[in-house]
């Protein structure tokens, strides 16, 4: 109980000590800032929380947490000098959709296992959005400002979870699919129609990201994986130039291949 409540008190305290900051005499840099401009901040500390979970650094995990808090503390001060809402709102209205969500646990309702879990939270969220009279599509509520990879991600997941997909435990049609786009692609390509290739490229990369759903990975953490490792290697490669004491302009294509195929060798 007693960490209960030291945990309250530094939540507040947190509280206070921004709404100083935004106050008269306060920080003139906190003073100025709006929900837009805190934005790329809010995105920001969230990759940086998501890099400390990758590293299991749990240190790192804490600083970061604290730093994705500071952004919700500070977008609901703003809120609260609208006159729109508080922090206490926030929290109430999650407390609330939690408990609403989860009549398994807060009510009489039995589910079997996490699946049906997830389908009749899909149920209780339509519901949430026709009671309140939203946009009431299947895909509302995936966010539009999602990495591209991710956003296809949960586009796909929300469709398949009303039987628009390819049937499960084959992936090969998928895959069939992906060979489809790739081949229009081309075809554009040879054709020379700029839009078309662009709108092509899309196809094959929704089509991607939808064969490694049905493989059971989510394309947005394998693509960072890909960059992690490029990075990797690439970075090897700079050593390697940097100890021949050489220039980037003074290798051939072939000799970076050769310099690319060796740090392959070397960096996972």
């Amino acid at each position: 109980m007693n960490e209960t409540a030291g945990g309250d008190g530094a939540f507040c305290e947190l509280v206070a000590i921004m709404e100083t900051l935004r106050s008269p005499g306060g920080c003139p840099w906190d003073s100025e800032q709006s929900w837009k401009t805190l934005r790329p901040y809010l995105v920001e500390e969230a990759y940086e929380l998501i890099d400390a979970i990758d590293g299991d650094d749990v240190l790192g995990v804490l600083e970061e947490c604290g730093d994705v808090l500071l952004q919700v503390v500070f977008i609901a001060q703003i809120a609260k000098e609208k006159g729109l809402f508080t922090i206490e709102d926030v929290a109430r209205h999650i407390g609330e959709k939690l408990v609403r969500r989860h009549p398994h646990v807060f009510g009489e309702l039995t589910v079997e296992n996490s699946a049906e879990v997830s389908r009749n939270w899909e149920k209780i969220k339509a519901g949430e959005r026709k009671a309140s009279k939203r946009n009431t599509s299947v895909l509302a509520g995936v966010p539009q400002g999602l990495p591209a990879a991710l956003r296809a991600f949960q586009i796909q997941e929300r469709a398949a979870k009303v039987g628009f997909d390819w049937p499960e435990g084959d992936p090969e049609p998928v895959l069939e699919k992906v060979r489809e786009e790739a081949e229009e692609l081309l075809v554009a390509f040879r054709d020379g129609k700029t839009g078309e290739i662009e709108e092509e490229l899309g196809d094959l990369l929704f089509a991607v990201v939808n064969f490694g759903r049905h493989l059971g990975f989510n394309a947005e953490m394998v693509l960072q994986k890909a960059n992690d490792k490029f990075v990797r290697r690439f970075m090897r490669m700079e050593q390697a130039v940097a100890q021949e004491g050489g220039s980037w302009k003074s290798y051939s294509l072939e000799a970076l291949e050769e310099l690319w195929q060796r740090a392959k060798q070397h960096v996972g």
